[in-house]
């Protein structure tokens, strides 16, 4: 699959509505209480234009967790799944956690070198300011070493990054994952937390076409704090 098609389909299936927020100078909330809200997995869907025509998603329920479950098998199409951000939390996300476990590794996939770049788990997570969009991958690889950034691209319309955000690792074992979407979008595009854009949607992949092998990943429990 090639990376700037994924782009395109998230670009058509995700909108922005910008929303009222109480918040100080810098972009942080004075006197509010933090709250946590917790996304439901099936609101997940498949961005059509990203996607092939079968999807190997699906939602299941084991010891008391409710996940989307990953099974990429070859000579299949890569299939994104996205959902839109509720618009009261798009101003005013202070922090967004999920939690992932790989399965299967695609062999010999490398998210950084092209025509190898498969990702066992990949969460997006997009920010739009008027026509431009901004897009956080936080992919979990075997070739590159975790921290790693790469796939970096910059037009008027599309910035984006792909951070290896997990790095190896055990096969079947749950990891938590916790990222503040300001300070990262800061840390990547610049500016300041105060004029960071609306966080608009986020999404998921779990790819093996580039390396033509078996991948599999499972994905619960994505919340936001606001």
């Amino acid at each position: 699959m090639r990376f700037r098609r994924a782009i395109l389909g998230l670009l058509l299936w995700w909108g922005a509505m910008p929303i009222a927020a109480r918040s100080q100078p810098d972009g942080s909330d004075a006197g509010v209480a933090p709250t946590e809200l917790k996304l439901d997995v099936h609101k997940l869907q498949i961005v059509e234009r990203d996607s092939g025509p079968v999807s190997y998603y699906r939602v299941v329920e084991e010891d008391g967790i409710t996940m989307i479950r990953a099974e990429y098998r070859p000579p299949l199409e890569t299939v994104t799944l996205g959902m839109e951000m509720p618009e009261r939390v798009r101003k005013a996300a202070k922090l967004l956690r999920w939690r992932w476990r790989v399965r299967a590794f695609p062999e010999g996939a490398d998210e950084c070198k092209g025509g190898k770049s498969d990702s066992a788990a990949a969460v997006f997570v997009t920010f739009k300011r008027g026509l431009k969009y901004y897009i956080l991958k936080y992919a979990w690889s075997l070739g590159a070493p975790k921290g790693t950034v790469c796939n970096q691209r910059r037009n008027i319309f599309l910035v984006r990054d792909t951070i290896i955000h997990e790095s190896d690792g055990p096969v079947n074992t749950w990891i938590t994952e916790q990222i503040d979407p300001k300070a990262e979008f800061v840390r990547h595009f610049g500016g300041s937390r105060g004029e960071v854009p609306d966080l608009v949607g986020i999404g998921l992949m779990t790819d093996g076409d580039q390396t033509h092998s078996r991948s599999e990943a499972d994905y619960a429990d994505f919340n936001v704090t606001i």
